[in-house]
């Protein structure tokens, strides 16, 4: 058993140190379930699939709101009066462009590059033209609120372009934040069903809690430095297989099922292997995610209206297996097992579901930058060491080699 460590502390009445036993720390590994900030942004009760922005409900904000005023609500804590949210369209709809610089810097990343890792790079790029490492005050923080939920859709649609060959589609004033970015990417005006649809799976994927990729953000916002950085440390935590992507594995099992007759081996196969169900299971939901049910009938308004996505049956009878499987140990579907399907209807390619999820977290992550900088005290968190003490130093010629690298291709 290790020894506990000790520290130095002084005898008020003698001035004498005496060694003390530190207090022991209950060491929980990803910090689960240990509070790591407070905050009046969202709230989530897994139990009984409650998701609430600043106390609205996300079903209420779905069938009622648009993603730019759930943005609003979200960041500066209210619901904008008629004036404030037509003047925050307009400066995000007018400031969509981004510096031909920034679109030379994309032309240059190779075309086999994943979307994410070029989001990062472009995000971090506007902090070359717009930073400010100093106190920020209120006007600043609208300013880069404004930037990065405008250029970041463009940036996203820019590499889709750039890496196909041809030059970045221009985005247009005349039309919304959803129907915008799916015009860049497609060059074609879209559905205004298809429209509505998007804006609203951006509501939905805007903001949870402190999950991996906000609390980078939040960490990066302690050390006072620019939101540009806070957005592409963002980014590049959304980006692993473990947090953002799993719509897109969900399509890749899908595609591997095949077919309703390969439902029930496939699963059960899963179950008897311990393999992971894309798709299903959360960290905080015991139940549906309300999210998912949210998207869910998102889905079939779509494929009612716009074409069936002919995996779409395939999943109901997954979702009904998983749901007569596992729902006893509290296993259902999260926001990610429908999300995807929607995806594709839209003509969003699969690479860059992840991308679009981040355009959609942009609003929860400068939420929780500005939440931040109101009380702000640098993350510093403790550690146990399980290290050696008085290790001794060898010689070169001593050394054994207890280290083993792959050799690694230029």
């Amino acid at each position: 058993m290790a020894t506990p460590a000790t520290s130095d502390r002084v005898n008020e009445s003698t001035g004498d140190s005496a060694k003390t036993a530190a207090p022991a720390c209950e060491f929980r590994p990803g910090l689960e379930g240990v509070p790591a900030t407070q905050s009046a942004i969202s709230y989530v009760d897994g139990k009984n699939g409650i998701l609430e922005y600043r106390g609205m409900a996300i079903e209420e904000l779905a069938r009622h709101s648009t993603f730019l005023e759930t943005t609003f609500l979200l960041i500066w804590g209210c619901l904008p009066t008629r004036e404030e949210l037509e003047e925050f369209e307009h400066d995000i709809r007018y400031h969509r462009r981004v510096k031909f610089r920034i679109r030379d810097m994309m032309k240059c990343f190779p075309e086999s590059g994943h979307p994410m890792d070029a989001l990062q790079a472009s995000a971090a790029a506007l902090g070359l033209f717009y930073s400010r490492r100093a106190l920020p005050n209120p006007a600043y923080i609208r300013q880069a609120a404004i930037r990065l939920l405008a250029k970041i859709p463009t940036m996203v649609a820019a590499f889709q372009s750039i890496r196909k060959g041809n030059d970045p589609i221009q985005p247009r004033d005349d039309l919304g934040y959803a129907a915008n970015f799916l015009y860049m990417l497609n060059e074609r005006e879209p559905d205004p069903l298809a429209a509505r649809v998007f804006d609203t799976c951006l509501i939905l994927h805007a903001e949870h809690t402190i999950n991996a990729s906000t609390f980078s953000a939040m960490v990066t916002a302690s050390t006072m430095t620019d939101p540009y950085a806070v957005v592409a440390s963002a980014v590049g935590t959304l980006a692993g297989p473990l947090h953002g992507g799993a719509n897109e594995e969900v399509i890749d099992m899908l595609e591997a099922i095949g077919s309703i007759e390969n439902v029930v081996p496939y699963i059960d196969r899963c179950i008897a292997e311990k393999q992971k169900i894309m798709g299903f299971g959360h960290r905080v939901y015991k139940v549906k995610d309300p999210r998912a049910t949210v998207l869910q009938s998102l889905a079939e308004e779509l494929f009612d209206n716009l074409g069936r996505d002919q995996y779409y049956d395939l999943a109901l009878e997954v979702e009904r297996v998983v749901s007569d499987r596992l729902g006893h140990k509290g296993i259902y579907p999260n926001v990610d097992f429908y999300s995807g399907l929607v995806y594709r209807r839209l003509g969003i390619p699969t690479d860059l579901f992840t991308p679009v999820f981040a355009i959609a977290r942009v609003a929860g992550w400068l939420a929780h930058w500005r939440e931040q900088l109101s009380t702000n005290r640098i993350f510093r968190p403790t550690q146990i060491y399980t290290g050696e003490h008085e290790a001794s130093y060898q010689p070169i010629e001593q050394r054994q080699s207890l280290v083993r690298f792959d050799t690694l291709a230029n």
